[in-house]
């Protein structure tokens, strides 16, 4: 069986992967680098870039646990950490690709689009050729959403793939929008010594994530120094001398060095010749699919944050898995939205893992719920870490985890059990009783499970 993937992002080459281990012949379309705009630009440099800053807050904090410096200052060379991020970016990108081609996969470096049903021309250096395939995944991710009122210009009007072209930290950077990307880019900035104003159009920042652990991360952003301008949409930004100014809706301007606008994704998908195919897009350009994956037409499947959803590099891939698992008639299991695990790289994280408790009462689920607070945790108090909790939320009557939120440092390691007990349909008693380690982190999953047993 032929297939045919356009785009080399997490959607793209997991499948790609998969495929090509079925014994499928498997060709994969890509005009930036396999990793994709993910390991390129978005995600990998932005938490390397978040990995940097978290060693700063260790700097800080030295003095607290009996470590002292002749200077307490922390110089930082902002062009030795982007070369550094996009080093790492590219060498991850390199061993991605190296990956599938070991696997028998074609790789076509160029820009594909659509000229049938199963069939797509593809273009690129040196590349100009017709590809037929039985079935075909759209893996083309997306872009930075840009407002006509605050076009970026690449120096001081950012989006989050320009700001690895400074040079030098920002005196003061405004942040718009306090989503994932405006939080985990405020907390950097932050770290690493500007001044950062973060504009929120909502009562509090990460208004998508649990409110709880919002309210933490808040609390510590404004303890490090940010000034968060709530309820307060952003019309515009403009350049004005040597600086920015972003106007709000309520007449009010902010003057600051740079401005880094974080409003959302767009899906890319408005240069495929999807009509060509019969592939329809919602009016944000998205591609709907369904739980396998498939859109509109059946061999045509789509994964990632060209659906519009979910726009996360796991969601991604497990989307390109199922796909091609499905196309090539293996069993598989739907995608379940109830399952997905996420993580905030702030300081402290915020990560997630299936329901939380705004969603289970949004739906009327007759839940328990339990908030551990870190602060009696033994390890955490060998740390210094006075911030963050584990919260749980279990089915009243089957006891069933259904979802959990972990507010600490690495809680992107810590959310694994919650994640395995989401998706094995575990019980809180089965994750209560197993072991863990004294003194950790994981300790207060257990403690919390403990504290939910029936």
């Amino acid at each position: 069986m032929k297939i045919a993937i356009v785009g080399g992002g997490p959607g793209g080459y997991e499948a790609a992967l998969v495929a090509a281990d079925l014994g499928a012949e498997v060709t994969v379309i890509d005009r930036a680098g396999l990793g994709g705009a993910c390991v390129l630009w978005d995600c990998v440099p932005s938490k390397t870039l978040c990995s940097t800053a978290e060693v700063a807050t260790w700097l800080e904090a030295a003095p607290t646990l009996g470590l002292t410096r002749a200077k307490p200052e922390v110089d930082v060379d902002l062009a030795v950490v982007f070369e550094r991020v996009f080093l790492l970016a590219t060498a991850q990108s390199r061993d991605v690709e190296k990956k599938v081609d070991q696997a028998g996969v074609t790789i076509l470096k160029g820009h594909g689009r659509f000229t049938g049903p199963r069939s797509l021309h593809v273009e690129g250096d040196g590349v100009d050729v017709d590809v037929e395939a039985d079935a075909i995944l759209i893996a083309t991710g997306s872009s930075p959403r840009v407002l006509p009122t605050a076009q970026p210009d690449g120096e001081r009007i950012l989006t989050g793939r320009d700001v690895y072209n400074l040079r030098a930290v920002p005196e003061h950077l405004i942040v718009v929008g306090s989503g994932a990307s405006g939080a985990e880019f405020t907390h950097a900035f932050n770290r690493l010594g500007a001044r950062v104003t973060l504009v929120s159009s909502r009562a509090h920042v990460l208004p998508h994530e649990d409110t709880d652990a919002a309210i933490v991360l808040e609390e510590v952003f404004t303890r490090r120094g940010v000034e968060i301008i709530k309820q307060a949409r952003a019309t515009a930004a403009r350049r004005s001398g040597d600086g920015v100014v972003v106007e709000l809706a309520d007449g009010r301007t902010i003057a600051g060095s740079h401005a880094l606008i974080t409003v959302g994704q767009v899906p890319n998908s408005d240069d495929l010749d999807l009509q060509t195919a019969g592939v329809r897009t919602n009016d944000a350009g998205a591609i709907p699919i369904d739980r396998v994956s498939r859109t509109n037409v059946p061999h045509i499947y789509a994964a990632g944050d060209v659906t519009g959803s979910n726009m996360l590099a796991s969601v991604a891939a497990m989307q390109g898995r199922i796909a091609m698992w499905h196309a090539l008639g293996q069993a598989v299991q739907p995608f379940r939205d109830d399952e997905v695990a996420a993580t905030v790289f702030t300081d402290p994280e915020i990560a997630t893992a299936g329901i939380s408790e705004p969603a289970a009462g949004e739906r009327g689920l007759a839940i328990d719920v339990i908030k551990q607070p870190f602060a009696t945790n033994a390890r955490a108090k060998m740390v210094g870490l006075s911030d963050g909790f584990v919260k749980l939320v279990v089915a009243a009557h089957s006891r069933a985890v259904l979802g959990g939120t972990i507010v600490a440092p690495h809680a992107s390691d810590l959310i694994l059990p919650v994640s395995v007990a989401v998706h094995a349909r575990l019980s809180v008693d089965q994750l209560a009783q197993a072991f863990s380690i004294y003194p950790s982190f994981g300790g207060s999953i257990q403690e919390a499970a403990r504290r939910l047993m029936s």
